[in-house]
């Protein structure tokens, strides 16, 4: 089984790599400077413990893969990116290969079974960054992190045992499971607080609004009879102590994905599938979810703007509401 990892980024590069590091064959599918600076000078893994340059292959787009039946695609793209990355993907593919989805949010699934008849959930906990062209990060010093995986909508089959044991192999916690989406769910009531790092910047005493949109989504899922408990997912503190998670070149991790993105530039978040899920689920519901329609609108409003995370406090979004 070959890994075709479209998406290079803090998650995408450091499954990658733990993978290539773990002997198995690995291709990269990344863009722009940090496409370059892959095929330049190959892959660089920083943790607390190494930092190792790794020559993986990469390419710039799934039209330079030549696929083979046995292929796994490990879709890592933003969800905002998503739609794109799957068409050029049916394009390039024949035959059309299994696609697992390690992505926040859970519409990303449902877009790639439109497309491949083979389709995985992954729930991915892992203390990553990519903040420079070239570079990846994992702060977890005992276990990189924690991948589980199932079939979608549900089930769980040889394939999906397989890719468990390779990540099992490559320094993860990974686990089969038969209900993924039940535990997608559960993430994403925990990433509506993305959006609050990227507008009130990572240092920000946000407890309050965070709970106010958590409290929102889960009022929303549980109307919509969504099933989303899983205890696990919610224990931050517990899995980081386990992991060993550490500090690189004597920092920290600075922020989530969303506060990455915003603070690397990027032109667009993932907000509108996380808390505008949320939104979503309210409208068809008849619901109101004014928390994180908020959040959803001025996290459009930080990029669009091109803000810095800290532009506003969480008092400020408070009163706003």
């Amino acid at each position: 089984m070959r890994f075709v990892i479209i998406g290079a980024g803090a998650i995408g590069g450091v499954v990658g790599a733990r993978l290539y590091q773990a002997g198995r064959d690995v291709v990269l599918v990344a863009r722009g400077a940090h496409r370059e600076a892959i095929a330049a000078r190959g892959l660089t893994l920083e943790t607390p413990r190494e930092r190792v340059i790794l020559p993986i292959a990469v390419a710039g787009a799934p039209d330079e893969v030549s696929f083979a039946a046995e292929d796994l695609v490990l879709l890592a793209t933003k969800s905002q990116d998503s739609e794109a990355a799957l068409e050029a993907l049916r394009d390039a593919a024949a035959p059309p290969p299994a696609v697992v989805c390690l992505q926040n949010g859970v519409a990303n699934e449902r877009a790639a079974l439109r497309r491949f008849a083979h389709v995985y959930g992954g729930v991915v906990m892992a203390p990553t960054a990519h903040m420079e062209p070239g570079v990846v990060q994992a702060y977890g010093a005992a276990l990189t992190g924690a991948i589980d995986v199932g079939r979608y909508p549900s089930g769980v089959d040889d394939r999906a045992r397989t890719l468990c044991d390779a990540l099992r192999a490559a320094r993860f916690s990974s686990e089969p499971r038969t209900d993924i989406m039940r535990l997608k769910y559960a993430k994403l009531i925990a990433n509506l607080a993305n959006a609050v790092q990227a507008i009130c910047g990572a240092e920000a005493d946000a407890g309050e609004l965070v709970e106010r949109a958590r409290k929102e989504g889960r009022a929303v899922l549980r109307a919509a009879k969504i099933e989303f408990a899983a205890d696990d997912v919610g224990d931050v503190r517990g899995r980081w102590e386990r992991w060993e998670v550490g500090s690189i070149g004597g920092r920290s991790r600075a922020g989530g994905s969303t506060w990455q993105s915003v603070t690397r530039g990027a032109d667009s978040v993932e907000t509108d599938y996380l808390n505008g899920e949320v939104v979503l689920c309210g409208r068809l519901l008849g619901m109101a979810t004014p928390v994180n329609e908020l959040l959803q609108a001025l996290a459009r409003e930080t990029v669009r703007d091109r803000h810095a995370p800290g532009w506003l406090t969480p008092g400020e979004i408070l009163a706003r509401l």
